[in-house]
Order: structure tokens, then sequence, then C-alpha cells
């Protein structure tokens, strides 16, 4: 019987086997035939069955259609790859379809294992399970996922707190150059914008101020309106977006950077702890500095105030500062210098997790930046408003 002849191939590489015959320099072209031998179907390949040639032929299941059983008979194969296989499991897929037994034994063991790999039967495409909307089921995986989360976190920031206790008795794991490094990058390299954020705020309150107040003949009242929301709220809350902005995204960023080059995981395999090694002294940096940011900025935002109180309003200098000294209690420092504290803790914590859960590419470190600050400008709008309902139920 002759073979059919048809270029339907995949151009796809793969193992030789130095059983068969070495290949000669002409390069046979691959031939089938089905014949009689002994009272047997036998399906002989002769050639060179290498799928990079174009030349593998197709088998046509209509040719073993009267077989009775089929035994493979590639003794004058020279050469083979996983064109031979394709073309085999095109015959054991027919064969399987017509009931028809077929014996592999005569193939290699390498081809044997291969072909084994593949189903007597093409599988159809799956269709993907429909989707249906389960509130309960979204809602208890995204509560359990927020508490794992909490869990992590709660984790984290105790072991945190249990490596600045060893740093303040003396036996610190932490290099005091990463910290000076945090702390400098934190602090000093954040007062420009701090300035400029908070004596805009400053000035804005001032001005929105000024246009009611006057119409009252209240001018001098400017003083106690910007002295306390900057003091109370505003300085407070605005320093605690910049360095969410500027600083929780760079931690971020910097350690799923880390991530990505492996060398978290070499911190880890040399036994390094990596929440006293990055975390740490990233958490320190930002409750060293944020309480002084706090300060200055309630500073340059009064200082905003009283330069447009001078500008629009009859006020004087003297009288202004001194209705801010008697309106501003210290009480209010204190609430805003505690908050500020717990701003810092929160923006430094959810940063170095957001970094630490990142993934290896380079489009997760832009995606760790950008929800690190999304989280820390959110967390301290929320973290603020608790603080508010505290402070209205202490009676501050």
């Amino acid at each position: 019987m002759s073979p059919t002849h048809a270029n339907n191939n995949k151009p796809v590489s793969g193992p030789e086997d130095r059983h068969l015959k070495p290949s000669p320099q002409a390069e046979p072209p691959p031939t089938w035939q089905l014949r009689q031998a002994n009272g047997r179907d036998v399906l002989t390949l002769t050639g060179d069955w290498i799928a990079q040639s174009g030349r593998i032929p197709e088998f046509t299941p209509d040719t073993i259609a009267a077989a009775h059983t089929l035994t493979l008979d590639v003794a004058g194969v020279t050469r083979w790859d996983s064109g031979l296989i394709e073309f085999l499991w095109d015959a054991k897929r027919a064969a399987a379809s017509a009931g028809i037994p077929i014996d592999t034994s005569p193939l290699p063991a390498s081809a044997q294992k291969l072909l084994g790999l593949l189903p007597d039967s093409a599988t159809g495409r799956v269709a993907p399970p429909r989707r249906r909307f389960r509130p309960l089921t979204w809602l208890g995986g995204e509560t359990i996922g927020l508490l794992t989360e909490l869990g992590i976190l709660t984790t984290l920031l105790g072991a945190a707190a249990t490596g600045g206790t060893r740093a303040l008795a003396g036996r610190a794991r932490m290099r005091g150059v990463d910290l000076l490094a945090n702390i400098g990058d934190a602090g000093p390299s954040a007062l420009v914008i701090v300035s400029t954020v908070n004596f805009l705020v400053g000035a804005i309150l001032a001005f929105v101020g000024a246009v009611q107040l006057r119409k009252f003949a209240a001018d001098i009242y400017v003083a106690d309106l910007v002295g306390l929301a900057l003091v109370r709220e505003m300085a407070a809350v605005m320093t605690a977006i910049i360095m969410a902005g500027r600083t929780g995204g760079a931690y971020a960023a910097r350690i799923a950077t880390m991530q990505g080059n492996e060398e978290i995981d070499a911190l880890q395999v040399i036994g390094i702890p990596v929440a006293d090694y990055i975390v740490l002294p990233s958490i320190l940096a930002l409750v060293f500095t944020m309480p002084f940011l706090y300060l200055y900025g309630c500073l340059v935002g009064m200082f905003g105030g009283f330069v447009v109180a001078l500008a629009m309003l009859s006020v004087t200098g003297p009288g202004y500062l001194n209705e801010t000294l008697n309106a501003v209690a210290f009480s209010q420092f204190i609430f805003g210098f505690v908050k500020s504290i717990a701003f810092a803790i929160l923006i430094g914590v959810t940063s170095c997790r957001i970094g630490l859960k990142a993934g290896r590419s380079a489009a997760d470190v832009g995606t760790a930046a950008t929800n690190a600050v999304v989280t820390g400008i959110v967390g301290v709008i929320a973290l603020d408003a608790i603080f508010a309902v505290l402070a209205n139920v202490v009676g501050l």
C-alpha cells in the first residue's frame, strides 16, 4: 500500500535515539506503508522523521479500517524527533477510534515514553465554568483575606517593636548606617515639600476665614481658625499624606526591587531577620522625623496664615501672635504629636508589607509603589477620623 504524503507538521524539535541507524548523508525522506507480514498488519516507517524538514507525511485513518491488529516497524527510521511522535499519535488515535489494538513495543524506549504521555483521543476544549455571583462567598473570602493581612501586619509590627526594644537596650540587629540614611531621606530631604504644602494650607485657611469673618468685624479670630486647624488636624494630616506619597512609596519600591533581585531571599537564607534589617530602620526613621515635621509644619502653616492676615485684614502682627497663643492650648500640640507618631507607624508598616508581598517583575515594583501610596493616604485619613472620634469622647 502506497503512503500518503502531506506536509502537516509542527516544527518542534525532540530527542534522537541512538538505537536507530545513523543517518546517511542524503537524508532520505520519511515514508510509511501498511503491509501484511506473518498474518499481521505492520505499519512500516523508513527515512528521516524530522519535523523541521517539512516533509512529514500525513497519516490517513482509512488505511487501517480493515486491520485487526497493528504492529509498528521502525527499523528503517534513521533519524527522528517530535515529527515521528506526532505521526504515531495520529496512528494511535485512529487505531483507538477503530477499536484496533496497536503494538508499540518495537519503538525505542524514549519514543514509547513520549507517546505514552499523549492521550488515546484528542481532548476537546473544555468550556470555562460560569462564574456566579455569590455575595456571601465573596464577602467571606474578602473578610478572611482582610483578617489574614491584619494578622501579618500585626506580626510585622510586633517584630519591629521587639527589634526597637532590643535597640534601646543596646542589642540592635540593624545597622546604624541604614537608620541614619532612612532618617536623612525621611526628614531633611522632605523639608522643602512640607514647607510648601503647609505654608499654602495655612494661607488658604486664613484667606477663607478672612472672607467670612470680615463680614462680622471678627478679623482677629482668623488667628484662632488657622492655629487650631493646623495644630489639631491639617499639619499632621498633610504632613502624613506627603510622607505616604514620598517616603512610603519609596519604601515599597525599594523593598519590591530587593524582592525581584532575590536580595530578600538571600537575607533569609543566611539567617538575617528581614524585620530587623529592613523594616525596623524604615519605621524608626518615620517615627523619629514625623513629630518634628509636624511641629515644623505647624510653624510654617501659621506663618502662611500670618502673611495673609496682615495683607488682607486690619490686624497687627503682635495682636495676631497673641491671639494664636491664647487660642491654641498645649494639649492640642500633644494630641497632634501623638497623631503624627501613629501616622508614621501606619505608613512604615503598610509600605514595608506591600513591598515584601510584591512580585518579582519590574511591573510589580511600580504596582507596589502605587499601592503603598494609595493605602497610606487612605489609611491616614481613616486613622485621623478615628482620632477625631476619640478626641470627642475624651473631650479634647
